[in-house]
């Protein structure tokens, strides 16, 4: 028969990786917001230490020091960006509009934040290369039916037509949009659809 205490060894393991997780979680948080709150020289180990309620100490235990920190904080946020836009189903025009006014939604201030920065930190530079590739590869895929003929003819033709629709979904066009002219969500969405219409409305 076996012990109790064995019998309880897995729960209490369980729960102790439980608030791990819960922990660092809320250490990557804490790094984002705090950067959201102000310039990335701001973040230091301590400043989250705070934020998230532990001590310096749990915090170099988990990431080692702050560029180890802010490149954890980076992955997470990608993770999160790729999770959500990786729903977004091919051809669908005004599914994948829908999930792009959505991202930018929750995210488009942090995007703006990080290309404001990065031309002053290598780290920030290094983030939004990464950024910028995800979202050529994001247009891409969810355009895939509207980049084959008969909506363009050659290779130099769809690569002109990609850097359009690429163009067309960035960031900055949600900011002149949503921030700049102050237009709904729901109007965004519209304006993004026939900005759209061109490139994917049959010949």
């Amino acid at each position: 028969m076996k012990s109790s205490g064995t019998q309880s060894r897995p729960y209490v393991m369980g729960k102790r990786a439980s608030s791990a997780a819960e922990t660092g979680r809320r250490i990557l948080q804490s790094t984002l917001d705090l950067f959201m709150e102000g310039p990335l020289a701001n973040v230091t180990l301590a400043a989250v230490a705070e934020r998230a309620g532990v001590t310096v100490q749990t915090v170099i235990r988990r990431f080692g020091d702050r560029t180890g920190l802010i490149n954890a904080t980076a992955q997470y946020s990608t993770a999160n960006v790729a999770s959500q836009r990786d729903a977004a189903p091919a051809g669908d025009v005004a599914a994948v509009v829908d999930n792009l006014v959505e991202h930018y939604e929750t995210t488009g201030r942090l995007a703006l934040k990080l290309l404001a920065e990065e031309e002053t930190s290598p780290v920030m530079a290094a983030i939004t290369a990464g950024g910028r590739e995800y979202h050529r590869q994001w247009c891409d895929r969810v355009f895939a039916p509207f980049l084959e003929a008969p909506f363009v003819e050659d290779g130099p033709g769809r690569a002109r037509r990609l850097a359009q629709l690429v163009a067309l979904c960035d960031v900055y066009t949600w900011k002149l949009l949503r921030l700049d002219a102050g237009l709904s969500r729901d109007e965004v969405a519209v304006s993004l659809l026939e900005m759209l219409g061109p490139f994917t409305r049959r010949p």
